[in-house]
């Protein structure tokens, strides 16, 4: 792509200084709709009208809303990059991957001091629980519930997301022990089974 046609792109600011305080004016923005509508109720378009920006523009620094989400929290987990570990083995293994992912990824020393922030804010928030369940059941757990065709994936991955987001509250934000300082292993081996069975399982035979 040449310069020029680089400097055309649709919603790409002139100006670093106007770029940066456009993407800064995007995020407040964005941060206003999710509080206030919740995650699947959140657009992009109505995100650029918040901030008083052309929607292209919304596009051309956020690859979609969960990309804009995710920056707005500054929650150290993406949801495509989440997906690709997990599928990348054993449907089995897919509970047990999950709980293994995000518990690794947020065990690192600065994403979890983030994580921290995010999930007291989140406590102290009706509308931050809703926002966080919403964008994990829509983005990845219900995403994963799909591959089985089954009729109540909706449900399945608001289960999930609950019992995920139950253990995060619990290891980050709470900091309950023993599960505050239990390997991620030991908690991928317990309580995977259990996000498995809500995804994949029958509701009618026990959690084996």
């Amino acid at each position: 792509m040449s310069e020029l046609a680089e400097r055309r792109r649709p919603g790409r600011p002139r100006k670093e200084r106007g770029a940066a305080s456009a993407r800064s004016a995007i995020l407040r923005a964005a941060a206003d709709e999710f509080a206030e509508r919740g995650y699947e109720a959140a657009s992009l378009r109505a995100v650029a009208r918040r901030a008083g920006v052309d929607s292209a523009l919304v596009h051309h620094y956020f690859n979609g809303k969960a990309d804009l989400f995710a920056a707005t929290l500054e929650v150290p987990l993406r949801p495509d990059r989440l997906l690709d570990v997990v599928l990348a083995g054993p449907r089995d293994d897919v509970g047990q991957s999950l709980v293994r992912y995000v518990l690794e990824r947020l065990d690192d020393e600065k994403s979890a001091r983030r994580m921290i922030v995010v999930m007291r804010t989140v406590l102290g928030s009706g509308p931050g629980t809703r926002m966080v369940r919403e964008f994990l059941a829509r983005e990845v757990l219900s995403k994963l519930a799909s591959l089985s065709d089954a009729p109540d994936a909706a449900l399945r991955g608001e289960l999930a997301a609950a019992q995920l987001v139950g253990i995060m509250m619990t290891r980050y934000a709470l900091q309950v022990e023993p599960i505050a300082s239990a390997p991620a292993d030991e908690l991928a081996r317990r309580v995977g089974p259990v996000l498995q069975w809500h995804l994949f399982g029958s509701p009618d035979a026990p959690l084996s």
